[in-house]
């Protein structure tokens, strides 16, 4: 159910912080779109081009490490850290940008503060992969190579103070990418968080918010094997499968080739760098964020990030 999901341009620059003018609690961001899976995305997005022309566009560091493989660990303390700085700034009241970190991880289960192991079709104590309980909502899950993991770490008192609304609009960013990048019309699911093809679901959500701050994020299947997926009861649903976009794409491609012509697929290495690049630029338009890729060498953890 949805409540379960939750527990209480692209410039090289650098996102200082600044001291501001407190900002009122609630955006001023326009209505968010809850039919961009049929609306076409020019009728639904902000562009890119025209940031300049929203002055309240607040600005986003990102780290892009979408090729990397990162182990759950590391990635769970530097968001504790940021976490941490973001509060200790509000303290101070210091303004401070929202950051985006784009993974992959290496293969481990998760299980949010509540998840039942129930939903486990192992032995904890000979699991095929790490398993770890985290502060998140949500059921287990799987995270591994070919599946994309979105970390924002925001302040929502500078979007809007509402974790539904905050759900819905991590949802949006996955439908529109799927549209964007790859022509396809997924959609929300009554009752559960994530996003859907048909009974498949592609992208699973989980968040925690401590202080308005909040961590942990979406996971898009692109490329990833499916098969650990089999292990668990995945978010819980029992009655539906887990689905990718290379599985999509190969399904369209099959059908066209039986009798329509030819498709291109890209190959697994291009699905990914493509999704990443739909999914930075679809967050910054749910958001209204000036996104700023930060290379390694200016990391947020002051040199700690690998």
């Amino acid at each position: 159910m949805v409540p379960a999901a939750i527990s209480t341009s692209t410039s090289i620059a650098s996102c200082p912080s600044r001291r501001l003018p407190r900002r009122e609690t609630q955006s001023h961001s326009r209505p968010l779109s809850t039919v961009s899976s049929h609306v076409p995305k020019s009728a639904v997005s902000v562009s890119l081009n025209s940031i300049a022309d929203y002055p309240d566009i607040r600005t986003c560091e990102c780290f892009d490490l979408h090729n990397e493989l990162v182990p759950y660990g590391k990635a769970w303390a530097w968001q504790k850290e940021l976490v941490r700085q973001k509060k200790a700034s509000i303290q101070s009241d210091v303004d401070c940008p929202d950051t985006l970190i784009v993974l992959q991880h290496q293969p481990v289960y998760t299980m949010g503060t509540g998840s039942s192991e129930d939903y486990l079709n192992f032995d904890l104590k000979n699991a095929p992969f790490d398993v770890h309980r985290t502060e998140r909502g949500g059921e287990v899950t799987y995270h591994g190579p070919g599946q994309l993991v979105m970390y924002p770490i925001i302040n929502l008192r500078n979007h809007k103070m509402d974790l539904h609304w905050y759900l819905r609009s991590l949802e949006e960013v996955v439908l529109r990418a799927l549209l964007s990048a790859f022509s396809i019309r997924a959609s929300r699911l009554e009752g559960f968080t994530g996003v859907w093809a048909g009974d498949e679901k592609l992208a699973a959500i989980g968040i925690r918010v401590s202080q308005w701050i909040a961590y942990h994020g979406l996971a898009l299947n692109v490329t990833a094997d499916l098969t650990p997926f089999q292990w668990i009861i995945p978010c819980g649903i029992r009655n539906r499968g887990v689905g990718s976009i290379k599985g999509i794409l190969g399904e369209a491609s099959s059908s066209v080739n039986c009798g329509l012509g030819d498709a291109f697929v890209p190959s697994e290495c291009g699905l990914l760098n493509i999704a990443c690049d739909a999914l930075i630029e679809s967050f910054a338009e749910v958001f209204q964020l000036e996104v700023c890729r930060k290379p390694l060498t200016e990391a947020f953890l002051s040199g700690k990030l690998l």
